[in-house]
């Protein structure tokens, strides 16, 4: 259009502004005649991409890009995700999508003929930002804007539009002054012309005049608030006030341009979200925190910065208020887990330890520190344990091989010491019952009388190691003429008689076996079997391991071995056919039971108190 104005320029100026003239009065329906004006050639369409990037800018929406009627295939993506929000009005300013200040849950909308998706990812798991896609076609026009809150804003946009080709005579275009998405949109005011271009040549009805006007595309730089505006000024026509190229009118008269203030109505009140604080647990749910503060802007400055304050939280709707605690989890906290059974008292008696693997597992099954769980959970690993008193019991040495007198009545010895069933070092002194005898008497064969007595040699000590007894033999002899004859000893009664024993030690013993007495049968018949305990011991009574394991004595032996007698009265007998159920469900204690399964219940009675004395053995 701008070409053919300075076409028309460089002609006569009489006829310059003639065909001027037809052009600008031409008729709303005239064209010029075209056989194949009304031929409709195949629908094109033209990608329309764009993406919006800006480091800085003030509190707000900000718009993007207009998406015209009949555009299909929208999509529109914030490429990183931030505190910013998309936006969609309608040409006439009516929300869509985050309007009138108004933040929008994520979901579809329909509007414009389409169905819209908007989508809002996570806010702490996700690292896109937000999107909204529609498959079109528009109906109506559509402003795409954003809502600034954080820096460094990037956002792409495409979208579809059919290419419609034509070869009519186009009607002559009112030229705007609209600038570029990349330039500042100014809003135009109808005022007044200020100063009129050139008077033109001939009659005043063939030659328009021009002139210079403010414009009415002048926007303030604030949409709210106190904001400034530039005054810009546009070449018209004077009579119709239709804009013309600006080279029509005098350059000389146009005025300069120009700053002033312009008052909005307030700007509304915002909520300003400060950053998610670190989430409150290392795993598991926990909570973060943000400071959310009402805030308003009261002006903007033509740089794009602003002046905003603080005020009361009722300006931004107290039941709008975004949340200042929200619920996060990094990662699912592991666990504790028991991998073994209590391991056996670390005492046989007294009170122990027991032991259990516990371990720290993550939810992969993997082993972890014990600080990835929660020591306060954790269960017991060790615990103690009470296997009761420790019984005091007498051991004794076993019996010396050899008797300490040659011939006649001797002596056999033994070691008794009082130990607990637990190991220790140390001696006990309050056993239970009386000592055991550590000598007894043997015999080995009749000695010769005599009338005198006679000691023989020191006989052999009854113990190769440790404290024994050592004997000799005493005779009575009798002696006439010299001939020596032993006779009985009763007959030297009058005589003062030898000591024939005493105590003798060949050696110490280092190691040997001690044993217990034999505790009591487990069964009156039918075979048993008795128990004692055997130790070894060395010489300062402390355990030991030195001992010939061939030499061990037996710790456990039969006994009672005849046959049982059933002492069963005649009288009582099975009145049941099934008793086997009622000893199953324990009903023996029951009197009627006891007396129809009087045999199953007496037999059952009997086994169970030998099982009793047999624990009672054991232990």
């Amino acid at each position: 259009m701008v070409r053919m104005w300075r076409q028309l320029s460089s002609l006569q100026q009489g006829r310059a502004l003639f065909l001027l003239h037809f052009i600008l009065y031409l008729p709303t329906g005239a064209q010029t005649g075209d056989k194949e004006a009304n031929s409709s050639p195949p629908e094109q369409v033209q990608v329309v991409r764009g993406n919006f990037s800006r480091l800085f800018l003030r509190i707000g929406y900000h718009k993007i890009s207009e998406i015209p009627a009949g555009a299909r295939n929208i999509h529109i993506q914030e490429t990183k995700k931030s505190r910013n929000y998309l936006a969609l009005v309608t040409k006439t300013g009516a929300s869509i999508i985050n309007g009138n200040w108004v933040i929008d849950r994520p979901g579809m909308f329909v509007a414009a003929g389409t169905q819209l998706m908007y989508l809002r990812p996570n806010e702490i798991r996700s690292r896109r930002g937000e999107s909204i896609t529609a498959p079109g076609p528009l109906t109506e026009d559509m402003h795409l804007y954003l809502i600034y809150q954080q820096p460094g804003v990037s956002v792409y946009y495409e979208y579809k539009v059919p290419v419609h080709n034509t070869h009519s005579t186009p009607e002559p275009a009112i030229p705007t002054d609209r600038p570029s998405q990349s330039e500042e949109v100014h809003h135009e005011d109808n005022n007044d012309i200020i100063k009129e271009g050139r008077p033109t040549l001939g009659p005043s009805k063939s030659r328009p005049t021009y002139t210079w006007t403010r414009s009415s595309q002048i926007e303030c730089s604030a949409s709210c608030g106190t904001g400034r505006r530039h005054i810009l000024w546009k070449c018209v026509e004077k009579d119709f006030q239709a804009t013309v190229p600006a080279d029509l009118c005098d350059s000389a008269l146009k005025p300069p341009d120009e700053e002033e203030d312009c008052d909005n109505r307030p700007c509304p009140a915002y909520w300003d979200l400060g950053e998610w604080s670190e989430c409150s647990k290392r795993c598991g749910p926990g909570f973060q925190h943000r400071q959310v503060i009402c805030r308003q802007v009261i002006r903007v400055h033509t740089n794009g910065t602003e002046t905003s304050v603080t005020v009361a939280t009722e300006l931004c709707g107290s039941s709008d208020r975004p949340v200042t605690r929200s619920m996060c989890q990094l990662k699912i906290c592991s666990q504790w887990e028991v991998r073994s059974e209590w391991s056996p008292c670390s005492v046989p008696c007294g009170v122990g330890q027991r032991r259990r693997e516990v371990v720290c597992v993550s939810n992969q099954g993997d082993v972890e520190t014990d600080e990835e769980c929660n020591t306060n959970l954790k269960p017991e690993s060790q615990q103690n344990c009470d296997m009761g008193v420790c019984a005091r019991s007498w051991f004794t040495s076993l019996w010396s091989p050899r008797c300490s007198a040659e011939c006649g009545q001797g002596n056999r010895t033994r070691v008794a010491i009082c130990l607990t069933n637990h190991m220790t070092h140390l001696p006990l002194d309050s056993c239970e019952g009386e000592r055991p005898p550590e000598v007894t008497l043997c015999d080995s064969g009749p000695c010769q009388n005599r009338l005198e007595w006679y000691a023989g040699p020191w006989g052999q000590c009854s113990a190769e190691c440790g404290n024994g007894t050592q004997t000799r033999s005493l005779a009575c002899i009798s002696s006439t003429s010299g001939r020596m004859e032993v006779v009985d000893g009763f007959k030297c009664s009058s005589v003062s008689r030898p000591m024939a024993v005493q105590l003798c030690m060949l050696k110490p013993c280092g190691v040997q076996w001690f044993v217990t007495d034999w505790s009591a049968c487990s069964r009156s018949c039918d075979g048993g079997y008795r128990v004692r305990e055997v130790r070894c011991l060395s010489d300062n009574v402390a355990p030991s391991d030195r001992c010939d394991p061939s030499l061990t004595p037996e710790s456990r032996e039969e006994c009672n071995k005849q046959p049982c007698v059933a002492e069963i009265n005649s009288d009582c007998s099975d009145q049941y056919y099934n008793c086997v159920v009622v000893l199953q469900a324990r009903l023996c204690i029951y009197p009627y039971y006891s007396n129809i399964c009087c045999a199953s219940c007496y037999r059952a009675q009997r086994t169970n108190l030998s099982s009793a004395q047999k624990n009672r053995t054991g232990r």
